[in-house]
C-alpha cells in the first residue's frame, strides 16, 4: 500500500500540497479579517458533532461572495491564532469545491464591490 502523502507530481508530494494549504489559509484568514470578513474556527460542526469524529478542526470566512471553509488536523490550530473560536461552526451553506474555487476566484477577480483586485 502507497503512503498517499508521498505520491508526488514530480514537483511536490501531496503532503507538501496540503501544508501550503494550510499556511496559505492561515494567512488569508488574517487577511480576511483585517478586511472586515467574519472568520472563525471550531472543533465542532454547526450541529454540535466533533469534525470528523475528533482530532480535526474546521475554518469557516464569510465572504461577500459566500462561505468558503477548510478542515485541518490539530496540529494546524495555533497558525489560527487570530481567528476567534467559536464552541460551533457556522450553518454550512452547501457549498463544495467548486463553489469554493467560484467564490475566491470572483473574489480575487475585481467582480464587485468587496474584490480584493489591485
Amino acid at each position: 500500500m502507497t503512503d498517499t502523502g508521498s505520491i508526488s507530481d514530480g514537483f511536490h508530494t501531496f503532503d507538501e500540497l496540503y501544508e501550503f494549504r494550510l499556511l496559505y489559509h492561515a494567512y488569508a484568514a488574517r487577511a480576511w479579517l483585517d478586511a472586515g470578513y467574519p472568520v472563525v474556527r471550531s472543533w465542532k460542526h454547526h450541529d454540535g458533532e466533533p469534525c470528523f469524529g475528533g482530532g480535526w478542526f474546521i475554518v469557516v470566512a464569510q465572504l461577500p461572495t459566500g462561505q468558503v471553509s477548510n478542515h485541518y488536523r490539530t496540529g494546524g490550530w495555533s497558525l489560527f491564532g487570530d481567528v476567534p473560536e467559536v464552541e460551533t461552526a457556522p450553518v454550512w451553506d452547501g457549498h463544495n469545491t467548486a463553489d469554493v474555487a467560484r467564490r475566491l476566484r470572483t473574489l480575487l477577480g475585481g467582480e464587485g464591490p468587496a474584490s480584493v483586485s489591485r
